[in-house]
């Protein structure tokens, strides 16, 4: 395996995370290696860029409104480690704070692309906090 300069993984990373901040899943999955894999535990693994591309433009169209702040990361070698919430707005323009964690880890490979893409989350805590969400007012986006 290539090391890469953190430098250099930085910024790959730190474009990732724009491309998810913007709700761009296009540009997403461009991030990802022609022979990428993402595991994303709950609905499955993908292997290719246009798998990946497919499964995250169709899993993202009810929720653009969704937002990922970093609450951390780390980076070590050509891995990255991070911590972005799954942040749904208060339907009601309060306060409230309808949100679960998320690990995502990253395996960089070059050229500002990532080869594996991993996402662990608890599924029923997602699930309860959409539903709160719901209850409160949120509407999902239709396709």
């Amino acid at each position: 395996m290539t090391p890469y300069a953190r430098e250099e993984v930085e910024e790959a990373w730190n474009q990732f995370v724009v491309a998810g901040d913007a709700g761009d899943w296009n540009a997403w999955a461009d991030l990802h290696s022609e022979d990428g894999i993402w595991v994303e535990h709950h609905l499955g693994t993908f292997k290719g860029r246009e798998a990946i591309r497919k499964a995250i433009c169709k899993v993202m169209i009810p929720v653009p409104m969704m937002e990922f702040p970093v609450e951390w990361r780390v980076i070590e070698g050509n891995r990255v480690v991070y911590y972005p919430w799954q942040v749904m707005p208060d339907p009601t323009g309060g306060n409230e704070v309808y949100r679960f964690g998320c690990v995502t880890i990253l395996e960089y490979a070059g050229d500002g692309l990532w080869s594996y893409q991993e996402d662990l989350y608890n599924p029923t805590e997602g699930a309860d906090t959409i539903g709160r969400w719901l209850a409160a007012g949120g509407e999902l986006a239709k396709a």
